[in-house]
C-alpha cells in the first residue's frame, strides 16, 4: 500500500529504513490534490487525505499511476517542481480542467472583441436616443399636453352642470325673444298671423327646453 508523503512502506521494499534519515516533507509549490489514502474516500483535514474536490474513482486513478513509479521517480516528483508540475498536468482530470479553462477563455475574448466592434453602433445609437429624447420627444410632450387640454375642455363642455346652465341660459332668451315679440304686436310693428306663428313656435321651444331642463335635472341630482 503507498501513501504519497508517508511512503515509508514503499521505501521499506527497496531499501533498509534508517531512524538517522528524516521522512520527506513536501515542498512548497506542492498541489494537496494529488495525496490520497487508499482507506478511506472520505475527505479529511489532514495533509495525507483526500480533498472534498476529489472523488473515490478519481483519486483512485491516481494511485494508480503513482504504485507503478520507482522509489528515485517518487523522489524526484518531491523535489523537482518541474517533474511534479509534469505528471499533474498528464492527469486526466488536469487536462479536462486546462481544456474548459482555455475555451472559456478564448469564448471571453471573442464576445470581448464582438462587443469592440459594436461600439461605434452603440455610440451611434445612444446618440440617436439622445436626439429623441431633446426633439422629438419634447415635441410628442408638448402635442400630448395640447391634446389633454383639449380633452379636459370637451369633458367640461359636456359636464352635467354645463349642459344644465346652457340649457337654462337658452329657456331664458327664449322668453326674451317672446317678450320682444309680444312688445313688437303691442306697438302694431308685427301683424296677428305672424305675431301667433312665431309667438307659437318660441313658446314651444321654451316650454320643451323647460321640460327637458326638469328631466335632466332630476337624473343628475337623482
Amino acid at each position: 500500500m503507498f501513501n504519497f508523503w508517508g511512503s515509508k512502506e514503499q521505501l521499506g521494499e527497496s531499501r533498509p529504513s534508517s531512524s538517522s534519515e528524516p521522512s520527506p516533507q513536501p515542498p512548497p509549490w506542492y498541489s494537496p490534490s494529488l495525496v490520497t489514502s487508499p482507506s478511506s474516500s472520505r475527505p479529511q483535514s489532514s495533509g495525507g487525505q483526500i480533498p472534498s474536490h476529489v472523488s473515490p474513482s478519481e483519486a483512485a486513478g491516481i494511485i494508480s499511476l503513482l504504485k507503478d513509479k520507482s522509489v528515485d521517480e517518487l523522489s524526484e516528483l518531491l523535489t523537482d517542481k518541474n517533474a511534479y508540475q509534469q505528471f499533474l498536468n498528464s492527469l486526466e482530470q488536469v487536462t479536462i480542467q486546462n481544456n474548459i479553462r482555455e475555451e472559456l477563455r478564448k469564448e471571453t475574448l471573442h464576445l470581448a472583441r464582438e462587443n469592440l466592434e459594436k461600439e461605434p453602433q452603440i455610440v451611434e445609437l445612444r446618440n440617436q436616443c439622445r436626439i429623441i429624447r431633446t426633439s422629438e420627444l419634447a415635441t410628442a410632450q408638448e402635442k400630448l399636453n395640447e391634446l389633454e387640454n383639449q380633452r379636459e375642455e370637451i369633458l367640461k363642455f359636456y359636464s352635467p352642470g354645463s349642459l344644465l346652465h346652457r340649457l337654462q341660459d337658452a329657456m331664458k332668451k327664449g322668453d326674451e325673444e317672446s317678450e320682444e315679440l309680444q312688445q313688437k304686436y303691442m306697438e302694431k310693428e308685427i301683424d296677428t298671423a305672424a305675431f301667433v306663428q312665431k309667438y307659437k313656435k318660441l313658446r314651444s321651444q321654451y316650454h320643451r327646453r323647460a321640460l327637458i331642463h326638469l328631466s335632466a335635472k332630476t337624473s343628475f341630482t337623482g
